[in-house]
């Protein structure tokens, strides 16, 4: 993979991993999502009132912007194990620092595991 590919793949990543925070932090805000058909409409009406839940959907949509670009430009054998794992160590330590989810030790090596097996995947 080339340098390019791999920062617009890291580009991509946090984008989209900065969005799933903002998306979860809005549905607390919101008190909810999807509990109940009944209330759906009123859920996202809800979620369209808060302003993380705009500012994540407009980064998803950015993040699949440059994720276009990386698919366009590299193998996406290469590229997707790439932004899956790099999505998966930001998401995790994310919610962990603003959601108070635990992190384990068990987490924190997995995490490392699938970054290792991303590298030995990507350099075979």
């Amino acid at each position: 993979m080339s340098v390019r590919g791999l920062v617009l793949v890291f580009l991509a990543a946090c984008m989209m991993a900065a969005a799933s925070l903002m998306l979860r932090a809005s549905i607390d805000r919101a008190g909810g999502f999807g509990g109940d058909l009944g209330r759906i409409q009123n859920d996202i009406l809800a979620l369209l009132r808060q302003p993380l839940f705009i500012l994540g959907v407009l980064l998803y949509g950015g993040g699949t912007l440059v994720w276009m670009r990386v698919i366009s430009l590299e193998p996406l054998s290469l590229g997707y194990p790439v932004l899956v794992s790099v999505s998966f160590v930001a998401i995790t330590t994310g919610a962990a620092f603003f959601f108070k989810e635990p992190l384990s030790v068990i987490k924190v090596i997995g995490m490392g595991l699938i970054l290792l097996g991303v590298f030995v995947v990507s350099n075979g």
